[in-house]
């Protein structure tokens, strides 16, 4: 695999899941914001469980093992420093993602409260953590851009 392909591939998964991320935050989020309180919990449990999947996974995942390998392929290179401010990016997207979403993603699932209480506990930590992954997100997949620019 040529650098520039890596480069290009790792570009590619990181903006994909950017663009993931940030659809919530314009659009899905803003969207449920319309709904009552048992639509929004409904819908968000459905959403926790649709997005693990085959083509997720490998995307997510994918971006970091594409990431490493990449950075380690420009090492002594122009591109290495956005390269490693990439991988940096990336990695507080996973960070963020695994410290602050799943765990409420999981509280919604397995919360008994009523559907007011739920939403209320769910909404706007879990909008606020998805902004915040989708900024490191961006930034990453810009930096990997710039990367692949300078290989």
């Amino acid at each position: 695999m040529t650098t520039d392909l890596l480069l290009g591939a790792t570009a590619l998964t990181t903006g994909l899941v950017a663009g993931l991320f940030a659809a919530f935050a314009y659009a899905v989020m803003p969207g449920l914001r319309r709904v009552d309180d048992v639509a929004f919990v409904q819908t968000m449990r459905g959403v926790n469980v649709a997005i693990i999947n085959p083509v997720f996974g490998l995307l997510f995942g994918g971006s970091l093992v594409l990431g490493i390998a990449s950075t380690v392929v420009v090492r002594g290179e122009d591109a290495f420093a956005w390269a490693v401010a990439g991988l940096v990016g990336y990695v507080l997207t996973l960070v963020v993602t695994i410290a602050r979403n799943v765990p409420l993603n999981e509280a919604l699932e397995n919360g008994t409260d009523a559907s007011p209480r739920l939403r209320e506990a769910f909404e706007r930590p879990w909008t606020r953590w998805n902004l915040v992954r989708t900024a490191t997100n961006v930034a990453s997949t810009a930096c990997w851009l710039v990367a692949l620019a300078l290989a």
